[in-house]
């Protein structure tokens, strides 16, 4: 089949059938056509859209365009996928939380996009730490232990992995069929059961609005409830990073210092990492009710055994857990300087795909696929929506590879933040729970 008759049908707007979609997704697999068609491709998807037909289609042919996990666990295997943010670290918290519940994660993560953070580029900040591994490795780990985070290998959806790489260089990123299609399929292809989605919505989301988000979600728990597994989707918040750090070893640090205790559990990145966690251990079967899940996790976390499944995790995967009980193991940048807040006031608002930008440029992030990321530098936030503040005060931390790149990253995080002379409420967390039953407000 010509590659570019399916390039011209979606550019007019046209459906594309069951074999054009595998056409599609065994060219990107294979790599039989250039990144320039594919591009292309992708662009006049996220123009055009694709119905849930499509989107289905598209799921199935990218799971199946690699081989297909089966893994015999103990237990229901789980997983949860976040649809992208800021200084979101859920992922470090709940995964070790779960498993110490007696949960069975199955995590396959994804790298950086776009503005947003990825799992993988955090646990590489981790001394050793690998996060390529060979299938019958992972599920063992997953057996062993009750959790692995891994990266997506060559084997399972290799359509998704090179498809994944070149949105975040097309602006393609914010396809609700693209987003849908590249979660799931991983999903599938990973043998995952029951799946938590947390799709985000906000100013640092890929949709920034709640109503984009439900439609986002509902499309992924059609699809995964078609395909016969347990799918729950949450939307939450993203109008300011979900944890105070950004940047990849940052993050790491803060997800240790949760599961240590030296972060209050009604933290907001605390608090969505627990709620999202009693989700996976209800399809996983370890609980009847939310609350009886969440009283699980938050044992495990007060226990100290959330701690204990995280350096288990790590050991397990060839990284130094000792870094768990000492952090400036972690890789640390050379430069640390405090932004001052430029007046009197409240913290109003943020721009937090801008702040993601900053921490992007800073090298946080990939502008460009290929791409070296620095896993030290990044920022921690002292300051949330709606917390007063004191000219002069210090409102950010920055850590940075040179004094300049410091100096143009503080210009960015000022000019993101909005102030306001009143007192305004904190950023929402959660908005909507979606299911196979609806939407539920949260």
């Amino acid at each position: 089949m010509d590659f570019l008759s399916i390039i011209e049908d979606k550019k007019l707007g046209r459906e594309l059938s069951r074999e054009q979609i595998r056409v599609f997704a065994q060219a990107a697999a294979e790599g039989s056509v250039p990144d320039y068609q594919l591009s292309a491709l992708l662009m006049a998807i996220r123009l055009n859209g694709m119905n849930a037909v499509e989107t289905a289609e598209l799921t199935l042919a990218m799971a199946e365009s690699g081989a297909m996990l089966a893994p015999e666990l103990s237990g229901i295997p789980v997983d949860k996928h976040s649809t992208g943010g800021v200084g979101d670290t859920t992922t470090l918290i709940l995964a070790p939380l779960v498993a110490a519940c007696g949960g069975k994660v199955l995590k396959m993560s994804g790298r950086g996009l776009g503005h947003t953070g990825g799992t993988v580029d955090k646990m590489e900040a981790i001394p050793g730490m690998r996060v390529t591994l060979p299938e019958d490795e992972f599920v063992s780990i997953v057996e062993q232990v009750g959790c692995a985070v891994v990266g997506q290998s060559a084997e399972l959806a290799p359509a998704d992995k090179r498809l994944y790489a070149l949105r975040d260089v097309t602006a393609t990123v914010d396809s609700i069929p693209l987003i849908a299609s590249s979660v799931l399929s991983k999903k599938f292809a990973s043998g995952a059961k029951a799946i938590v989605l947390d799709v985000k919505t906000g100013s640092g989301a890929l949709m920034n609005t709640e109503e984009d988000s439900i439609r986002l979600a509902k499309a992924m728990v059609d699809i995964g409830a078609n395909a016969g597994r347990f799918v729950t989707a949450v939307v939450s918040g993203m109008q300011e990073p979900l944890g105070s750090h950004v940047g990849n070893a940052l993050e790491v640090k803060e997800a240790i210092d949760v599961l240590a205790g030296r972060v209050p559990e009604d933290t907001p990145l605390c608090f969505v990492a627990v709620y999202l966690g009693a989700h996976m251990l209800l399809g996983g079967g370890q609980a009847k009710t939310l609350e009886e899940a969440r009283e699980m996790l938050l044992h495990a976390l007060h226990s100290g055994a959330g701690l204990k499944k995280l350096k288990e995790m790590i050991h397990a995967q060839g990284g130094d857990e000792r870094v768990c009980d000492d952090i400036h193991m972690l890789p640390e940048a050379p430069v640390v300087v405090p932004v001052p807040a430029p007046c009197d006031g409240f913290l109003k608002a943020t721009d937090c795909t801008a702040l993601g930008r900053a921490a992007q440029l800073m090298g946080a992030g990939r502008i460009r696929k290929e791409d070296t990321i620095d896993p030290a530098v990044g920022f921690v936030m002292e300051k949330r929506i709606g917390d007063r503040v004191q000219k002069g005060e210090n409102i950010c931390t920055l850590h940075a590879r040179t004094a300049e790149s410091a100096a143009e990253t503080a210009q960015r995080i000022l000019a993101a933040l909005t102030f306001t002379d009143t007192p305004c409420e904190k950023a929402r967390l959660l908005y909507d729970l979606v299911d196979v039953q609806g939407v539920h407000p949260l």
